[in-house]
């Protein structure tokens, strides 16, 4: 749904009845922009989605609560997100994250909610004795963090997705695809195949995922063609395992 935030933003659940349309039957929702959960979890059933995660920050703190509360009125069972880019800037700050993460992971457990954490670039990007802050981070947070590989931010920050995929193991559950030059923040995205990444090498590299999830930050294309185009690609793709 991130690809669709602008539209969202404007009416959530039409963009949800557009997402059917072009042939999707799960979502990642980003946000529900001030809908009431349960009507937003009606809509999704009416529909036929499947939710299969959401993008919500890591509930810690004095929003834990609410946090909580509105994803688990949702039905959503994982919440994934990010830390920011100065997060890792020293080793320090990588833990200070985890430590952030972990207290997420603590105050969501009586809900039976699962935190998730999405890469960017920065997590690769940023070495510490020739060691990933990837890596560092990765050995900081409770084992049951599951993780969802932005492949493409991977690969933006000087990693093989294909490599780092499988090494991930069973923690790996989510893979956020994209294609482009990986270059920066700015690209411009291309349909898949038509960019830097080795996206069947990264497709079939851990039988762990269990969601292969279409993100598009920007692009010249027309997006919906771009979406159905993509989608179409995935599932050739994978109906080759």
């Amino acid at each position: 749904m991130w690809s669709l935030h602008a539209r969202a933003q404007q009416d959530l659940l039409g963009t949800l009845d557009h997402v059917a349309a072009l042939g999707f039957t799960a979502v990642e929702l980003y946000d529900l922009y001030g809908h009431p959960p349960s009507a937003v979890r009606a809509h999704l059933d009416n529909l036929g989605l499947e939710l299969c995660s959401a993008h919500a920050p890591f509930p810690h703190g004095p929003e834990a609560t609410a946090i909580l509360d509105r994803y688990a009125e949702l039905g959503a069972d994982t919440l994934i997100w990010s830390l920011e880019p100065d997060e890792f800037s020293t080793p320090d700050d990588v833990r200070r994250g985890a430590a952030r993460i972990n207290e997420a992971v603590a105050n969501a457990a009586p809900y039976n909610l699962r935190i998730g954490y999405h890469n960017h670039f920065a997590e690769f990007r940023n070495t510490f004795d020739d060691r990933p802050a990837y890596d560092l981070l990765l050995a900081e947070l409770h084992p049951a963090v599951v993780l969802e590989l932005d492949t493409y931010w991977a690969k933006t920050g000087g990693a093989d997705p294909a490599a780092l995929a499988t090494a991930l193991g069973p923690r790996l559950e989510y893979l956020h695809l994209k294609d482009g030059p990986a270059q920066g923040m700015n690209d411009y995205l291309v349909p898949y195949g038509e960019g830097v990444l080795d996206l069947p090498a990264v497709i079939h590299a851990n039988p762990s995922v269990r969601w292969h999830i279409v993100e598009l930050d920007r692009s010249q294309h027309e997006l919906d063609a771009l979406l159905r185009e993509c989608r179409a690609y995935l599932v050739r793709r994978l109906g080759e395992r």
